[in-house]
């Protein structure tokens, strides 16, 4: 399985991700850099974390622009897997593959820390590796981290079981707990939290690899 790591201007945290899929899972992984719109090759799309642009205007609101974007929203629309991690999230929620925004934490401040999360369901293919309800921790980093929606859409996001994590411990004032979220056919997902600083042992958490490794066993069998 050969995933794409997409760089944009600013980008901080992608070559961390492709340690993961790379050196870690030893699959086949390629830089994308955010001019590039041909992705065919690529089965997994993955947003890393950042301040893609110096996070002017709103976080993500110009990567949203960016020429592979328009790719990535193809690639998902063919069912196919896109991660969006921190300001990846951002930008997902910007170029509409998923609802909500993510705006300023409730204290104004940067965040970085390690937080529990709550893994709310098991049934994808991205959390296959972990147990329904069962509470990991994983790394944050961010200053607008805090998930918003209307009412409207927060009951939507609950009604079609679109919610992945939660945070046992809501540190930036993210409605409803909410951590990452899918759409509803479950191919894309985006969270706030780190994986990819969680899955090395030499870390001292694994908590973040199992969701690759989900991944991996249901698409390639490893």
């Amino acid at each position: 399985m050969k995933f794409g790591v997409v760089v944009f201007p600013g980008s901080n945290c992608d070559r961390d991700v492709a340690y993961v899929t790379r050196d870690i899972l030893s699959q086949p992984t390629r830089m994308v850099w955010h001019q590039d719109t041909d992705i065919s090759d690529i089965d997994v799309i993955i947003l890393p974390g950042g301040f893609s642009y110096g996070d002017y205007l709103r976080c993500g609101a110009i990567a949203r622009f960016s020429p592979v974007m328009s790719s990535v929203i193809t690639h998902a629309q063919k069912g196919k897997f896109v991660l969006g991690i921190c300001n990846g999230f951002q930008v997902l929620t910007e170029s509409g593959l998923l609802p909500g925004a993510l705006i300023k934490n409730q204290d104004l401040h940067f965040i970085c820390d390690r937080v529990p999360l709550v893994v709310e369901r098991n049934d994808l293919p991205w959390t296959q590796g972990y147990q329904n309800g069962e509470q990991i921790i994983l790394p944050v980093a961010h200053g607008e981290g805090r998930f918003y929606a209307d009412d409207k859409t927060l009951a939507k996001l609950e009604d079609n079981n679109q919610v992945v994590f939660r945070y046992g411990e809501n540190l930036n004032g993210s409605l409803r707990d909410i951590a990452g979220i899918c759409n509803r056919e479950g191919n894309v997902l985006g969270m706030m939290p780190h994986p990819e600083r969680a899955s090395d042992a030499m870390l001292g958490n694994t908590d973040g690899l199992k969701l690759f490794q989900g991944l991996l066993e249901v698409l390639v069998g490893v």
